[in-house]
């Protein structure tokens, strides 16, 4: 029934539906894994550190179930169970890893369905903010990359990790000292996640011409990498939280500078040192330790940073 699902979606997006099209791939962007990062981060140094933390420990919770679920189940992508499924475009490149649930859906499940999920924001926010992963999700299956299993066990997981962080989050605020204990079993989930990954077998399926069809090992990256990215940011949690202290309640002009040296050193974090990185320690070592560096600057490198230079620049000014 999926495929069939996919394959009516397919004829209507090639014939009347062509104009929904590009607006479907701007919707599915917004679930790219660069985007949630980019735009919790903006919100972390920016906007309210408060609400980016609550968003990084959710979706970092997100990337674990994520992980977890896609070596367990490992669901083949919609083309790949029936030729006649054509993703559009270059959709395909941007679905990585096994399907099942969909990793898009689950990041837009995490930035914008962790304020849905807020009882503290406007109303209309949350009915807006609850829209738009609707159609991240749907997204995913118009541009044929998932199956409609994928996108809904997505959103209901997504929702539900945001959910539990909100809580975890009021409980944290009444018992701060707890801190360490909630990022020694998270860090512990992720090493036991990380070993279930690459010591379990995959499956082996070939094709006529005896190629293997999908890689188990290749597709199991994108768990290391959702290890990598939640071990970093309860490491650099802890360290901000006994180390750095900074703070959102800045002048807005402060915050703008913020926003644009932090996002120029991320981009050089993960386009230079990273690539670096990975040409020097290959496989998924290398992949777990690329995206740790990525999620340790976000949450602690470029906060202490910053705080050190204003503090400076304010003793300049006095």
């Amino acid at each position: 029934m999926d495929i069939s699902i996919l394959l009516a979606l397919q004829d209507f997006r090639n014939g009347v539906g062509s104009f929904l099209t590009d607006f479907f791939v701007k919707m599915t962007f917004l679930g790219e894994l660069n985007s949630a990062i980019v735009i919790m981060a903006l919100i972390y140094w920016s906007v309210s550190k408060e609400l980016g933390t609550y968003l990084m420990m959710g979706w970092s919770g997100n990337r674990l179930v994520n992980g977890a679920l896609k070596v367990t189940f490992c669901a083949y992508r919609p083309w790949i169970r029936d030729a006649r499924i054509l993703p559009y475009g270059n959709a395909i490149t941007t679905a990585t890893g096994y399907s099942f649930p969909s990793g898009h859906t689950m990041n837009a499940a995490t930035v914008f369905g962790g304020g849905a999920v807020r009882k503290d924001l406007p109303k209309a926010l949350r009915v807006t903010l609850g829209v738009i992963v609707a159609l991240v999700a749907f997204s995913r299956i118009f541009l044929g990359v998932h199956t409609p299993q994928d996108i809904l066990v997505g959103a209901c997981a997504g929702i539900l990790v945001m959910w539990g962080t909100a809580r975890l989050m009021q409980w944290l605020a009444v018992h701060p000292e707890k801190d360490l204990l909630v990022a020694g079993i998270g860090l512990a989930l992720g090493v036991a996640i990380a070993l279930y990954a690459g010591l379990k077998s995959y499956p082996a399926d070939y094709n006529a011409e005896g190629k293997l069809i999908v890689d188990g090992a290749k597709m199991a990256n994108d768990t290391f990498k959702g290890v990598g990215y939640c071990a970093a940011f309860l490491i650099g949690w802890i360290l901000e939280r006994r180390y750095v202290g900074f703070t959102t309640d800045i002048p807005l002009p402060r915050k703008l500078s913020r926003a644009v040296i932090g996002l120029l050193g991320f981009y050089a974090v993960s386009l230079i040192l990273n690539a670096l990185l990975k040409s020097w320690i290959p496989g998924p070592v290398g992949t777990t330790l690329s995206c740790f560096l990525q999620i340790l600057y976000i949450v602690f490198l470029f906060p202490l940073c910053a705080k050190r230079f204003e503090r400076e620049d304010t003793a300049a000014a006095a």
